[in-house]
């Protein structure tokens, strides 16, 4: 099956991106990837990692899980139990709507009862505003206004969202150095954006102005980097080519896609699929 979308909410996937991810490694990595490496070094929800499989079934694909998706996924079953213990005391209020504090904290008893796994990203897209998280249950009990967001159906299994795809759990500095010499190894990199909120991510924090340089002595073509405008990647690219700059010649050529994405009438920005496959 071909997702086009992550069966799990998760903040970042490149869903916009995925038409041009397929024609870029069909156009550039052929035999349906055969001899081929594919490394999603910061695999988010595996989006990525489940489309290089299905585009290149032959190819080695590694889904560096540093997020614990792959749990939430394993846990599909508990989220839905508590998607509708929660539906159901909310089954006659208004969708949309702040819950009255009776009802919240009917709410926060059924959380703190619950035997199961918690998926909190699936919880607060239940129960906070729009576009609200956290990473913490005591958290999401006890510091948030809720409303009735919940899910009005139950998510679907993914037994087979990563079928044939490696799951690892490494740091990047400690997984990519493992192909740094291999010509048919792509890395495909999309971490968090420097300087931009970074509180979605599991580990957040875990990756500052020191791990991007730190990255980037790693970066190398082929690879595939994911970016914004709300971080500077494009101008520190220039800057390091223009100044031949250490590792210049890695990163010189590249080429780049451009999705404009509108938030709201004043918040808009660009998202970049920056790309090289030139040996350097």
């Amino acid at each position: 099956m071909n997702y086009t979308q992550a069966p799990l909410p998760f903040t970042g996937q490149k869903r916009r991106f995925l038409n041009h991810f397929k024609t870029l490694l069909k156009q550039h990595i052929p035999d349906d990837g055969e001899g081929w490496t594919i490394v999603d070094a910061f695999g988010g929800s595996g989006l990525l990692a489940h489309t290089a499989k299905q585009v290149l079934p032959k190819a080695r694909v590694i889904y560096n899980d540093f997020d614990g998706y792959s749990e939430r996924l394993q846990n599909i079953n508990d989220t839905n139990k508590l998607r509708t213990i929660i539906a159901d005391l909310l089954a006659h209020y208004p969708r949309n709507q702040k819950l009255p504090e009776t009802l919240k904290k009917t709410v926060q008893a059924a959380l703190n009862s619950f035997g199961g796994y918690i998926d909190l990203d699936c919880v607060a897209s239940w129960l906070l505003f729009s576009g609200r998280q956290t990473t913490d249950l005591h958290d999401l009990i006890h510091n948030y206004t809720y409303y009735n967001g919940v899910r009005l159906s139950d998510y679907p299994s993914a037994d087979k969202y990563l079928d044939g795809v490696e799951i690892v759990s490494k740091s990047y500095h400690e997984l990519l150095p493992e192909f740094q010499n291999d010509s048919k190894a792509l890395l495909v990199l999309d971490p968090p954006y420097v300087c931009t909120a970074q509180g979605s991510y599991r580990k957040a924090g875990y990756f500052g102005m020191v791990q991007f340089l730190r990255l980037m002595r790693l970066v190398r073509p082929p690879f595939v980097f994911f970016s914004s405008t709300r971080s500077e990647l494009l101008d520190y690219l220039d800057f390091i080519v223009n100044e031949k700059a250490e590792g210049w010649q890695n990163l010189q050529n590249y080429q780049k896609i451009s999705v404009h994405v509108t938030m709201n009438k004043t918040a808009h920005y660009e998202d970049n699929m920056i790309y090289n496959f030139q040996a350097a």
